[in-house]
């Protein structure tokens, strides 16, 4: 673990189930590097429940403002309800900290648009929560492809297959397009079909469907699309919410070999297989053996990398352009599958209704009840 030339300054915003959990054992984690200092919340008993447990140093604010004229952090993690990301953002980025906030960062491109406006005028950045690209299993998987290792990517599957019930549903925020900005496609596989364009790159062209099968919801409780990548490559997403049978996927087959990850929410070492084409010899397979270390996709490991960006003063991973890459992705699914046509990375700009929200001109896009 490299060493920070001092302890970084921290916030907490939103003191829920997965600040309390993900982000403060991240916090612990790296407790030579950080130094939690506040925590927000707008429920003051959940508040007081989290400094309890985080400690009694923490300072307490039921305001976002109160705490950044205060405080003053280095970096504020934010993990309240999607709707909140970019006003939230913004605000921490113009007192001068860097942010790592949970999916989605925003419910729309042109909200991204106003955070990276905001990165440029303060000098700070923001970064995304897509914590399984740091799993060692995956930064293994994509040196490996990425050096052509295995030989040409050519077809990929991406699998988030997982099961809510209508008791998830009752939260207010959820299901609903102002304040999550979709169903699965939004806040479920996007952990998965980011990992898969960190491992295959730049997308080229979408077709997609979407479905409102069960919940009553505004937004989908399933989506399916076809992708094709710039490097030729084609590939299925499914993003469901319907499954009893619970799992994320990632299968790629390259011209000399097989790469599959099976997990539910976070993968080890051994949650990735190797399988030679019959023609490759098995010496050659021994660079695909799992890396020593096995460093498990988490908060923990996504805060390292930021904090070594940090300590650099560089762009960390996960922001910019790269995290771009995957809210324009989940944007072009829903018009591919609103407006029943291709859709092409980089087509969504000012002026397209998919650009300000993304059910686009199409918030009424199916009936409420199965038919």
């Amino acid at each position: 673990m490299s060493l920070s030339p001092t302890r970084r300054r921290v916030a907490v915003v939103g003191t829920g189930a997965i600040v309390s959990g993900s982000h403060l054992s991240a916090l612990r984690a790296h407790a030579d590097r950080v130094e939690l200092v506040a925590a927000v919340d707008v429920d003051q008993e959940r508040l007081d429940a989290f400094r309890e447990l985080a400690g009694a140093q923490v300072a307490g604010y039921t305001t976002m403002e109160a705490m950044l004229d205060a405080v003053r952090p280095d970096l504020v993690l934010i993990g309240t309800p999607p709707s909140l990301h970019r006003d939230q953002t913004v605000a921490a980025l113009k007192a001068g900290a860097w942010v790592l906030c949970e999916k989605p960062l925003t419910l729309s491109l042109a909200e991204y648009d106003e955070i990276a406006a905001a990165e440029e005028a303060s000098g700070g950045y923001a970064s995304v929560v897509f914590q399984h690209r740091y799993g060692s299993g995956a930064v293994h998987a994509r040196e490996l492809i990425a050096g052509g290792e295995l030989g040409a990517p050519l077809v990929a599957h991406c699998q988030t297959t997982w099961h809510r019930d209508a008791a998830y549903y009752a939260v207010p925020w959820r299901g609903k397009w102002a304040s999550e900005g979709g169903g699965p496609t939004m806040g479920h596989g996007i952990h998965q079909y980011d990992l898969l364009l960190h491992l295959l790159g730049e997308w080229e062209e979408i077709q997609a469907m979407a479905a409102r099968l069960v919940h009553d919801t505004e937004s989908e409780d399933v989506s399916t699309a076809l992708v094709r990548f710039r490097s030729g490559a084609l590939a299925t997403v499914v993003n469901s919410v319907l499954s009893p049978d619970e799992v994320s996927r990632i299968r790629i087959d390259c011209a000399d070999a097989t790469v599959e990850l099976t997990h539910l929410y976070g993968h080890t070492n051994d949650s990735w297989a190797y399988t030679p084409a019959p023609h490759v010899a098995s010496e050659r397979t021994t660079a695909w053996r799992a890396p020593a270390a096995d460093v498990p996709s988490s908060h923990t490991a996504q805060l390292g990398a930021l904090l070594d960006a940090y300590d650099a003063g560089t762009r960390p991973p996960g922001s910019g352009h790269d995290a771009r890459a995957t809210l324009e992705f989940a944007a072009a699914l829903y018009k591919a599958a609103f407006t029943g046509r291709s859709v092409h990375a980089g087509e969504i700009g000012p002026g397209d209704p998919f650009y300000e929200a993304t059910h686009g001109e199409y918030p009424d896009w199916a009936p409420k009840e199965r038919a």
